[in-house]
Parts: structure tokens; C-alpha cells; sequence
């Protein structure tokens, strides 16, 4: 999978680590989705494009690097998804902001869309679609097949954790985006969640059941 990137770093390990006790509050829970996303958009973000700048420091003229275009997007699957875009928008604060909603069907597992908006000029712009959880796959793969049906070419896709099962349906879907994954986990339960897994992101970012 050349194109699936899986964090090895100690900083995210350790934070994934305590966001999956089922004692870690809702303030603190909700403060490592956007630490960790932070982490992981660092990683993400490693080949965008740079060009060259001439500016004045305070001593003389020189050339620095600046990325070229800074057209970036990040697009959060709700509801899930926000405070990961809270976290990468403290590293790329003049990234536009576009959203998805999604809810899953409890029977089918499939995904259902109520909701999408995004920047007019999102087909020109460097996509980074979030979530969480990359579980069955479902809301990923809809929530790219939106993208793709308004022209949107240049995606990326970040999660906190990942099941094998929903990898390997994202990369065989749409093996033309690169995936970024806090950690892979174990494994589905019977009832389309991630093992080891942290609970439903959702609930405890939110606190509620």
C-alpha cells in the first residue's frame, strides 16, 4: 500500500494511547483529536510544493521557501471530524474550511449524506478530508466520491485510527488518494467498530451517548 502512511511517532503513540481509556474525560479527549490530528498533518503535508520569495529581513534581502499556490482545504466528515480541522488549522490557519455530513445506517452500516459545502474553489485546491475513524471504510469512500463528482482531484485522507477492513476498501475505491493513519488497528467487531478502538469518537468528543 504505497500510498497508506502509518505514524510511528512516539508524541502520537503516547496520546492515541490515552485517548483510548475509557477514563480519559471529554475536555481531554477532545484536546488530543486536535493534538494528534496536528501531528499526523505534519506528516501529511511533507511534499506540498514550494517556491521561491524574495523578502527583506531585518539585515538584508534573501530568498526564502513559501508554499506555492496556498490553496489547501480541509474538509471534516461530521461531526466527527471538526475538531480534527481545530487542530491542523493551528499549523495551516489560511487553509479554507469545507464540510461533509454523513451518519451511518445502523442496519447497513452504509453511509448516508445529508449534508455538503465547500469552498467554490474547491477544485483547485489541495483537499484534506478528516476523520477520526477509518472503520468500515463507508463515510470515507462517500464522503471522496462527493469530492470527486465536483471536479476535486488532489485528495488526502487523515484518521486517528484505522481498521484493516476499511484501508483496504479506501485504497482499493480510490487508490489515487494518499491516507494517513494514526495507528492501524486490530481489527472490525460484529458491529462495524474499530478493535482495540477508542469508543465512538463522536459521543466522547461531544459527551454524549
Amino acid at each position: 500500500m504505497a500510498n497508506v502512511t502509518i505514524m510511528d511517532h512516539p508524541l502520537i503513540q503516547h496520546k492515541l494511547g490515552i485517548m483510548r481509556r475509557k477514563t480519559t474525560s471529554t475536555k481531554e479527549f477532545r484536546d488530543l483529536v486536535s493534538e494528534v490530528a496536528m501531528l499526523i498533518c505534519y506528516e501529511a503535508t511533507r511534499n506540498l510544493p514550494l517556491h521561491d520569495i524574495e523578502i527583506e529581513t531585518p539585515l538584508c534581502q534573501t530568498t526564502v521557501k513559501e508554499i506555492e499556490g496556498k490553496k489547501l482545504c480541509i474538509v471534516p466528515i461530521l461531526r466527527a471530524g471538526l475538531h480534527m480541522a481545530d487542530g491542523m488549522l493551528i499549523l495551516i490557519p489560511n487553509a479554507k474550511v469545507g464540510h461533509v455530513g454523513l451518519y451511518r445506517d445502523e442496519k447497513t452500516l452504509e453511509p448516508v449524506e445529508y449534508f455538503c459545502k465547500l469552498p467554490s474553489d474547491a477544485a483547485d485546491r489541495e483537499i484534506f478530508v478528516v476523520d477520526p475513524m477509518l472503520a468500515t471504510g463507508g463515510s470515507a469512500v462517500a464522503a471522496i466520491n462527493l469530492l470527486k463528482k465536483r471536479g476535486i482531484t488532489k485528495i488526502h485522507f487523515l484518521c486517528l485510527i484505522a481498521a484493516p477492513e476499511g484501508v483496504e476498501r479506501l485504497t482499493k475505491e480510490h487508490p489515487d488518494v494518499d491516507v494517513f493513519i494514526g495507528n492501524l488497528d486490530e481489527r472490525l467487531n460484529e458491529n462495524g467498530y474499530i478493535l482495540p478502538g477508542l469508543g465512538d469518537a463522536g459521543d466522547r468528543i461531544y459527551g454524549t451517548k
